[in-house]
């Protein structure tokens, strides 16, 4: 079976740091784009930060210097290293990919279950 496994998430003071990881588990041929959403309550869910299979990465304006999104293709993860936090910040924070189960085939989108992450005194 198919899934992304995030974790990390947790309770951290405004101007602390947290780093989520997500990795994808089960059988899979490739792994296109990669990236974290977040969901606030009573907000849409948004763009956090994305990163291709090559590296090339793009951010939200709102965590653009604050956040970093790397992955490690040998380990099928990826990761959010958030600094600097803000009380905002607080959300569920979603893993997604692209992944192909298949040589050939196309690729399917996926999402982890989430996490939670609240900043808070």
């Amino acid at each position: 079976q198919v899934q992304l496994v995030e974790s990390g998430g947790g309770l951290v003071q405004p101007g602390g740091s947290l780093r989520l990881s997500c990795a994808a588990s089960g059988s899979i041929f490739s792994i296109n784009a990669m990236g974290w959403y977040r969901q606030a309550p009573g907000k849409q869910r948004e763009l956090v930060a994305a990163i291709t299979s090559g590296g090339s990465t793009n951010y939200a304006d709102s965590v653009k210097v604050r956040f970093t999104i790397s992955r490690d293709n040998a380990k099928n993860t990826v990761y959010l290293q958030m600094n600097s936090l803000k009380p905002e910040d607080t959300a569920v924070y979603y893993c997604n990919a692209d992944l192909q189960l298949m040589r050939f085939s196309r690729y399917y989108n996926y999402w982890g279950q989430g996490t939670q992450v609240t900043v808070s005194s």
